[in-house]
């Protein structure tokens, strides 16, 4: 089973399932009935206009005209219900799918995602999942409903009429199995290619409206609108193709319907002349396969979905099987009071799908009001460090502690609960101030709000403002600059009052002079809590507690800033190289000598 179903099958829920297939049970039963509704009517017409033309007594007629109209309006009765049942049921599947989906990117996030682009992502989220209801209501129903209304016709003519009914079995198997075979064999590589296009170009979108100052100011704008323009165009050619074979495919099914027809009616003449077929019966014979071929006409495009539908569902699978970076304990601990003291022994960190340790070996003890930064160049391992102390990545190896409970027996939101943090990618919602302050402390009131922002060095500008905490801040905090919205970022890291607080470079992409502020104020907004700082930058680290110097992973170099500033080693280099990019040099007494 590749269907929505079989994407839930490991989700609970089996009895609203069963309510599923019960509907869509009923759903196919009402389209065979809607299509032989059709293919009834068709036939009792063509009698009733044959007998009436004999003008007999008119209640002759009386049961073939309430047949006639039994037959009409059944059709759409049974249409309406069958859509009606049918898209509830589908409609119920796609909530609950969605929901499977969110879930389990909350599982994945963000550790789990680092290597599907938001674009594309995207994509899987809303088209892919929306896909999967053509494999029901253009695939499964339309099939299964056809293969019955089929079956009754032909049985039908093949007891009217068997040479006829043999012709028409032939038309509808050639229309409703060769033609949609033919269709899959040809368009599958097509269909297969449409989902990661449609990925593609919206990822290259997204890049691009999410990146359009920064790329005009590199002058690449035109390079990424070209790309974006190829993805389009590879799109654009892809669907192209498929509605060049639905056009095949549609002249073959017209094609084959007349050829049925005209060989029904050449057998029905021959069979009046015969006197194998009364007259009246003629009509009955022709016009019935005309009918009988609407319940296959949709068939070949079925196919269609059902490939494009499978597409989607294989990469939304790709997703909910991507393996877990952390594994939630069946049976959570009860969490301490409190985290401290957190302890780091032996840690070892290894990202999924990874085939070296991110961290290895890492030794971290904070207990009260203690402040550590830990250092290193980019890619050393310190955004792992705060997923993993975040349990955002579970350990490979060694242990990770909260007052002497194993961070690993507990859920991931008790622990965030008690480390929270502060990234310098921190979302800023198309909201105000209030509103983005208050997703820390939903209960805030504006003493609250202004203290969080005093503290933060934002509450003179906020003053200032004409509307207050109740300025929009615009989409991605685009009102504010960068400062600005690392400073909200602070503010509202802090009114959360989390008992430990990881700040994961949050002077990145800003100036040196605002960077170096930046840094100033957040180590004073921090003093008296317990702090992690994950930084490239070295200003201001005089006043933490100790340095930590990671390097490819390891624990290479630790201790205050002053000791480390003098002793040679990796912790004098990256002051060496800071110097070197025109970082403002350290002080007097902890800058580094000549001969480092």
């Amino acid at each position: 089973a590749r269907g929505p179903a079989a994407l839930l099958a490991a989700d609970p829920g089996a009895a609203e399932r069963a309510g599923w297939t019960a509907r869509l049970g009923w759903a196919t039963v009402l389209g065979a009935l809607a299509l032989a509704s059709a293919t009834g009517l068709m036939a009792v017409s063509g009698w009733l206009i044959s007998r009436a033309s004999e003008q007999p007594p008119l209640l002759y007629l009386m049961m073939a005209v309430t047949a006639t109209r039994a037959f009409g309006i059944g059709r759409a009765v049974f249409r309406y219900c069958e859509r009606l049942l049918s898209h509830d049921a589908v409609l119920r599947i796609l909530a609950d799918l969605r929901v499977a989906v969110y879930r389990r990117l909350e599982r994945l996030a963000p550790a789990g995602l680092r290597r599907v682009r938001r674009g594309d992502l995207l994509a899987r989220v809303v088209g892919d999942v929306d896909a999967q209801q053509d494999h029901y209501l253009r695939w499964l129903l339309p099939a299964t409903a056809a293969g019955i209304a089929s079956a009754l016709a032909v049985a039908f003519t093949l007891w009217l009429l068997p040479a006829a009914g043999i012709a028409l079995a032939v038309g509808l198997l050639a229309a409703g199995v060769a033609v949609p075979a033919m269709t899959a064999l040809v368009a599958r590589r097509t269909e297969q290619r449409l989902a990661p296009a449609r990925g593609r170009l919206a990822t290259r979108t997204v890049d691009v409206l999410t990146g359009t100052a920064e790329l005009s100011v590199a002058g690449a704008l035109p390079g990424r609108l070209a790309a974006t323009a190829d993805a389009d165009r590879e799109l654009t050619a892809l669907a192209a193709r498929s509605a060049a074979g639905n056009a095949l495919t549609s002249g073959l099914i017209t094609w084959i319907t007349g050829l049925t027809v005209t060989a029904a009616a050449w057998l029905g003449v021959a069979a009046v002349h015969d006197g194998a077929l009364t007259g009246v019966w003629l009509a009955t014979v022709v016009l019935l396969p005309l009918a009988a071929f609407e319940a296959v006409a949709a068939l070949p495009q079925a196919v269609r979905h059902r490939q494009r539908s499978a597409r989607a569902a294989d990469r939304l699978r790709e997703v909910l099987q991507a393996p877990e970076p952390v594994v939630e304990p069946a049976e959570p601990a009860e969490p301490p009071a409190g985290p401290l003291p957190l302890r780091l022994t032996g840690l070892t960190v290894t990202h999924p799908g990874a085939d070296r340790p991110a961290l290895r070996g890492v030794e971290l003890e904070l207990t009260q009001g203690r402040r550590v930064a830990v250092v290193g160049a980019s890619g050393a391992g310190k955004t792992t460090l705060a997923l993993t102390l975040l349990r955002l990545l579970d350990p490979a190896a060694g242990r990770y502690t909260l007052a002497g409970t194993d961070a690993t027996t507990l859920d991931g939101d008790d622990v965030r609960r008690m480390v929270g943090l502060c990234a310098q990618d921190a979302h800023v919602f198309d909201s105000t101030l209030r509103e983005n302050l208050r997703l820390a402390a939903t209960d805030a009131d504006d003493d609250r709000l202004w203290a969080a922002l005093d503290r933060a060095r934002l509450g003179d500008w906020a003053r200032a403002l004409p509307e207050g905490l109740d300025t929009p801040v615009g989409e991605e905090g685009g009102r504010l600059s960068g400062g600005q919205r690392q400073r909200l970022a602070l503010a509202r890291a802090l009114l959360a009052d989390f008992p430990v607080l990881v700040l994961d470079e949050p002077a990145e992409h800003l100036d040196a002079p605002t960077a170096d502020a930046l840094t100033a104020d957040l180590l004073a907004a921090t003093e008296g809590r317990t702090t992690v700082l994950i930084t490239h930058r070295l200003t201001g680290l005089e006043t933490v507690d100790e340095v930590l110097v990671l390097d490819a992973g390891l624990l290479v170099q630790r201790g205050r800033y002053a000791e480390l500033a003098t002793v040679p080693g990796p912790f004098r280099r990256l002051l060496r190289a800071a110097e070197g990019d025109l970082a403002p040099a350290p002080p007097a007494a902890a800058r580094v000598p000549a001969d480092a």
